[in-house]
């Protein structure tokens, strides 16, 4: 047998005749794979899988093989039996690669072992990984042909996968760890499928929205932001900002926004992870960055925060009360590690409990929801829909302790269910959730209940609903100032900014303080942003309390 015959075949001698390997690879060559359906046969040869020696073909949607069992040795008439055939989808493949045996100071070349196949695994539980499978083969020729076919097969059928990223990295989010997430858990495979990468490191803050407003964007597929909820915040806001200055939109005034350009992703690697644990499941870098990778696209949903016709910045989620003096009180403690700071602003405002009397106008959703308790105090239990018409605004007064306005279900670990279950990431409403003021004990019971899967609002005090659009006036005077100058109040200065309470509580909008208006007009602007990532209907059977209650 010849050096090259030799070579091209590591398997048994019963298939290694040069009558057989001409034939496939004759067949490998005579197809092409922009011909025929998804079950047309592309090529067809002989690899070793798994140390099994196996029959492998190649179509326009699968890899399928078959082990190879050796001739009977008693000589009857079964020739050949073959177990069941195995197969990889390859809408699941992401990258596909040469592989070689080189030495420690060999950087090219190399002694070839076959093709390596990168696959991405569902793992369960929204967990995503990914895996190998080797077909090994010593034919230069033979596996420079099927090299060849998977490529373009891969370059040809799944045009949502990125080739291109711009990626902003904030190296001071929660232990100062984004870096070592990116380069350790993410850059890797993101160099397994040819994704090229622009990367910024931010030094301030607000930093990566300037990056983003002066970009030739029009380079990328895709932005990538590594850290957490203040970080993808800020990038959503500026693709947003970004895609109105683009479109002459003027934002002083009523205006209709414009979709995001690009899709951003979100590596998680903040404290909380509100954005990525609803668009993921979970918080799992290798997750988010193979969402990435696969070219999974949500729609999201996003909503715009205005005063008096002015906009204030774009947002998934707002609070008021509660949530934003927690917040405001954390931002001044920074010195404090993320954990603890959490729950000392919880702990001190607890201690510290306000309401805030507030007028609230809301326009029910079209698909009104009220849950069990608001049913009841309706009655009979009809639906809000019911009684009155879609553009009739209703309104509510008095003393609320915390108001919510959520455009998606801000999913964490410590709210498995999200802080607004009944909200999904695309379904062109909000959730309003109202906590009238009420005694510490029964807050405190009211906040114990996001860390298991029982429905929170099902408190007297609690009252939900899903809406459209939402006014939110402060009936006492303002007596707070921000930190921001005149100077600073254009259109690109919109970033996060630490707000100095002196009397009035501020807004937690996605986790930053947002300046206070008497006024602020929420509204709801369905797919206005596109994530990496998908749905999460459903969480775990878990229960995680908060160690500050």
């Amino acid at each position: 047998m010849s050096e090259d015959r030799r070579r091209a075949a590591p398997v048994g001698a019963a298939w290694c005749s040069g009558e057989v390997r001409r034939k496939e690879v004759s067949h490998s060559r005579d197809c092409s794979p922009d011909r025929g359906g998804p079950h047309q046969h592309i090529c067809r040869g002989i690899f070793q899988i798994e140390k099994r020696s196996c029959d492998v073909l190649l179509t326009a949607s699968r890899l399928e093989w078959t082990a190879i069992e050796p001739e009977s040795p008693a000589g009857d008439d079964a020739t050949i039996s073959q177990r069941e055939a195995e197969f990889l989808e390859l809408k699941e493949v992401f990258a596909v690669k040469m592989k070689r045996r080189r030495s420690m100071k060999q950087h090219n070349g190399g002694t070839l072992l076959g093709i390596a196949i990168f696959v991405c695994v569902n793992k369960g539980q929204n967990k995503l990984k990914h895996r190998v499978i080797h077909l090994s083969n010593l034919s230069e020729d033979h596996c420079n042909i099927w090299f060849k076919y998977l490529k373009d097969l891969l370059n040809g059928f799944f045009p949502n996968r990125p080739k291109s990223l711009k990626v902003i990295i904030n190296p001071y989010s929660h232990k100062k760890e984004a870096k070592q997430v990116y380069h350790e858990h993410v850059a890797p495979l993101f160099k397994l499928a040819d994704i090229r990468t622009d990367i910024t490191i931010t030094e301030y803050e607000g930093h990566g929205f300037l990056v983003l407003k002066e970009c030739d964007i029009q380079e990328f597929d895709g932005v990538v932001c590594v850290g957490g909820d203040g970080t993808a915040s800020e990038v959503a806001r500026a693709l947003l900002l970004r895609a109105q200055i683009d479109a002459g939109k003027d934002v002083d005034s009523n205006f209709t926004p414009v979709r995001a350009p690009l899709p951003l992703g979100i590596i998680p690697a903040g404290s909380t992870n509100i954005l990525a644990f609803s668009v993921h499941g979970l918080k799992h870098p290798v997750t988010a960055a193979m969402h990435i990778i696969m070219g999974n696209l949500q729609e999201v949903d996003v909503c715009t925060f205005s005063s008096h016709n002015r906009l204030l910045r774009f947002g998934f989620s707002g609070m008021f009360g509660f949530g934003g003096r927690t917040l405001a009180l954390a931002e001044k403690h920074r010195w404090i590690p993320s954990k603890e700071r959490r729950e000392f602003a919880v702990i001190k405002t607890l201690a510290n409990l306000k309401s805030e009397d507030c007028e609230i106008s809301f326009l029910p959703s079209k698909n009104t929801h009220l849950d069990n308790q608001e049913r009841k105090r309706n009655g009979n239990g009809t639906n809000a829909e019911e009684q009155c018409s879609e553009d009739e605004w209703k309104s509510m007064q008095g003393d609320f302790i915390n108001i919510s306005i959520m455009a998606i279900p801000c999913l964490c670990s410590m709210a498995p269910r999200g802080l607004a279950p009944d909200t999904r990431l695309d379904n062109g409403s909000m959730s309003l959730i109202a906590v009238r003021n009420s005694t510490r004990a029964d807050f405190i019971k009211h906040l114990k209940q996001y860390g298991n899967l029982n429905n929170q609002c099902n408190f007297p005090f609690v009252e939900t609903y899903t809406v459209q659009e939402v006014k939110v006036q402060s009936r006492i005077e303002n007596r707070w100032a921000d930190d921001t100058s005149e100077e600073k109040a254009d259109f690109g200065s919109r970033c996060p900014s630490v707000v100095s309470l002196k009397g009035n509580c501020p807004w937690n909008v996605d986790g930053d303080l947002m300046e206070d208006s008497s006024e602020i007009h929420i509204k709801i602007y369905s797919h206005l942003i596109t994530l990496y990532g998908r749905s999460i209907e459903e969480c775990d059977e878990s229960t995680v309390q908060c160690g500050c209650l």
